[in-house]
């Protein structure tokens, strides 16, 4: 794809009631959005109506209830599981993409690979599926473990788990099911493939029960910004949700992962790289700048100190002067990429603990815009076209109303710039985010025989 044709992708990063850390308490905030589906619905339709390319919900498996005082006071306890909700919103959407989070470190690949491929099914070929790792001791709980496994197997078992899972999607080719009720053959056998699959850490015979989804495969897309979280991308991702605060950063990153492409017989375009970008929009700056610091009010000193505590590693950060500078702090078998991302602007900036948490009550470590929306627009084309990224996540510091204010004030700005579609190029996600469509292994397999 050519330069002159590329245009920027977005994605509608869905967080209950917003992603600040005290969204909750904003006045124009719908306070139990968590459990309300029409709440999302009018979400997804918002992103749909502006053409995003997808919608996509995070996800954990355990809630982080080491600090209660902390968690009573934030809005992130409740909420639906998120396959079970995009299949619900694939029934009031045409076009956009359903992007959810699931581990691969607390599931089994048969299950995740059903899951997926049902929901493309469902939703005529707009699913994504989020891999990641988990990072969270409180998962591991849940799930038998005594204690987290280590940063390093985790990786491994991704690995091993995105092999399998594709693998299952590849049980049936693509015109597998004849269906002809004259001859009374529902399926030509010869298109059925068992994966028999045995490694390190999974045993999985197989061939899935769903047929070969209308994308192939569901978009694949990852989060890990360290050393291991890239190479795996550069194998197995297509599209990658990342955190960076500064242009540079962004572009050693960009051209990192996709200079690792070329080992795995990828091209750049294979792969969409989206930074997430929390945007606080006013007419004027001194309007975008009140609405702001009208959120930072709101945060309650225990939330943020908690907020940054977990992010930092899960080092209890209370022993410390919360006016002093962040110390020095052990590597954890927590996430690595933002854990170092922080350290890292708390030293460049010369922040103390409070004014670190209070920098990333909103957006968590990713890049925070306080602005106009020519302002905002600016630095998004500036990152693109600079090649810091294919698109961008937004993370709207209130829901409804900060999607729908980049909706209505960004988009059209984008627009009138050529940067942003007016219109969807496909009906399915692949075909909307320039991506494309795998081929079945075993056909491919067997065409290369017969053509050699």
């Amino acid at each position: 794809m050519s330069k002159a044709k590329r245009q920027i992708k977005l994605g509608a990063f869905l967080m209950e009631t917003g992603h600040h850390i005290a969204a909750w308490r904003h006045p124009d905030t719908h306070l139990a959005g968590g459990l309300d589906f029409s709440h999302y619905a009018q979400l997804a339709q918002i992103a749909e109506r502006s053409k995003f390319d997808a919608v996509f919900f995070a996800d954990s498996v355990g809630i982080s209830d080491t600090n209660l005082a902390s968690l009573s006071r934030t809005a992130r306890a409740d909420h639906f599981e998120p396959l079970t909700l995009l299949a619900a919103l694939s029934v009031v959407t045409k076009n956009i993409g359903l992007i959810a989070t699931v581990s691969t470190t607390f599931n089994e690949p048969f299950n995740v690979a059903r899951k997926f491929a049902s929901l493309d099914h469902l939703s005529g070929g707009r699913s994504g599926w989020n891999l990641v790792t988990s990072s969270s001791e409180t998962e591991a709980l849940n799930f038998g473990f005594e204690q987290h496994p280590a940063h390093a197997v985790r990786y491994e078992r991704a690995r091993e788990f995105h092999d399998v899972v594709t693998g299952l999607w590849d049980s049936w080719e693509d015109d597998s099911f004849i269906r002809d009720r004259e001859s009374g053959i529902y399926f030509d056998p010869d298109k059925l493939h068992t994966l028999n699959h045995r490694g390190k850490h999974f045993k999985v015979r197989g061939p899935l029960n769903v047929a070969r989804s209308p994308q192939g495969w569901p978009v694949v897309v990852q989060a890990g910004a360290s050393d291991a979280g890239r190479e795996l991308a550069a194998q197995t991702a297509e599209v990658i949700f990342v955190a960076h605060q500064t242009l540079d950063e962004a572009k050693v990153f960009y051209q990192d992962v996709k200079g690792r492409l070329v080992k795995y017989g990828r091209q750049p375009d294979d792969l969409k790289i989206m930074p997430g970008i929390f945007p606080v929009i006013g007419r004027t700056h001194d309007e975008a700048r009140a609405k702001f610091n009208a959120l930072q009010d709101l945060i309650h000193p225990d939330v943020g100190l908690a907020l940054l505590s977990k992010m930092t590693g899960g080092v209890d950060l209370s022993k410390y002067a919360v006016d002093g500078p962040l110390p020095d702090l052990p590597e954890t078998n927590g996430g690595k990429s933002r854990q170092q991302l922080l350290f890292d602007l708390a030293r460049r900036e010369n922040l103390s603990i409070r004014d670190l948490y209070l920098r990333i009550a909103g957006a968590r470590g990713h890049q925070q815009v306080v602005g106009t929306p020519e302002s905002i627009a600016d630095q998004l084309q500036q990152w693109f076209e600079e090649e810091g990224a294919d698109g961008f996540n937004i993370m709207s510091p209130w829901l409804p109303g900060g999607l729908t204010e980049f909706a209505e004030l960004v988009v059209p700005e984008l627009q009138r710039r050529g940067l942003f579609r007016t219109g969807y190029e496909g009906t399915t996600l692949r075909e909307n985010l320039g991506l494309p469509r795998p081929g079945n292994r075993h056909a491919q397999a067997v065409r290369q025989r017969a053509a050699g």
